[in-house]
């Protein structure tokens, strides 16, 4: 097991598997102090060479201690949102080029407690993608399906958020997460098979529009999700996932240390 990171436009062209981790509003900053000082740790003890790339998006008021703790451990950071605007009047915003200046690789957008509590659609969504990518930033590409139903509404709605979101990254590098909405906070990811065919289209639509990126799970995401989601069908086939999201059950770092030997262990996406 090991960890370590690709920053900015480069992150793309890296073909390793990758792990990220939000800390969304569960920690304080003495908190998440510890815990960033514990990833640290948990990175300088990989062997091996950085086999799992892993990202970590505490909020805005910690980014200042990643950037101090993290240092020198090839582990990147990022934030949970940012501003579609690069300046202006915007109060209480973050923009782009501040969180660069902070030394982030990556930025979450779109998740769908943005859109359910905040209001953000697609067109919001799209802006705030563009607004990473201009600055170097990665965006973490958050959709998924609201409700469990049929497979083919799923990968409808999926592939719009995600057609809509594209549509910012011109020339950029993604990471599209996957994250059912109905899954998220659930006893048991979404069921592999229905993660199988919804991650296939979503990698295919990112070769339709000629978009470098990796495609990652979320939603009740752990210890034995890769291996679960990933294991092949009937016909060999395996899910072309590059690795996880992972929310509160990352917290304890020994269920992180367990998910990157994990991820590490697990055939590249795509191979037989």
């Amino acid at each position: 097991m090991s960890a370590g990171a690709t920053a900015g436009k480069d992150a793309g062209t890296d073909a390793r598997p990758v792990v990220g981790v939000s800390l969304k509003l569960y920690m304080g900053v003495a908190e998440t102090r510890r815990w960033l000082a514990e990833v640290a740790e948990l990175a300088r003890e990989a062997t091996g060479g950085p086999a799992v790339e892993l990202f970590v998006l505490p909020s805005f008021t910690s980014l200042g201690d990643a950037r101090e703790l993290l240092a020198g451990t090839g582990v990147a950071y990022g934030a949970q949102d940012l501003h579609w605007a690069d300046s202006g009047p915007w109060t209480g915003e973050v923009s782009g080029g501040q969180l660069a200046e902070l030394g982030a690789s990556y930025v979450e957008v779109g998740h769908a407690e943005r859109r359910r509590h905040f209001g953000e659609d697609d067109g919001i969504v799209a802006a705030k993608t563009a607004a990473a990518v201009r600055r170097g930033l990665t965006p973490v590409i958050c959709a998924g399906d609201a409700t469990a139903g049929a497979l083919d509404a799923a990968i409808a709605e999926t592939l719009g958020q995600v057609d809509a979101a594209l549509s910012g990254a011109d020339g950029g590098e993604v990471v599209i997460a996957y994250e059912p909405v109905w899954a998220i906070g659930a006893d048991r990811p979404a069921p592999a098979a229905h993660v199988r065919a919804v991650t296939a289209a979503i990698r295919g639509r990112l070769a339709e529009r000629g978009v470098r990126g990796r495609v990652i799970y979320g939603g009740t995401a752990g210890p034995g999700t890769f291996t679960e989601l990933t294991a092949p069908d009937a016909d060999g086939v395996r899910a072309p996932l590059d690795g996880l999201f992972l929310g509160r059950l990352a917290h304890d770092t020994a269920n992180l240390r367990k998910v990157l030997a994990e991820v590490a262990s697990r055939p590249p996406a795509g191979a037989p």
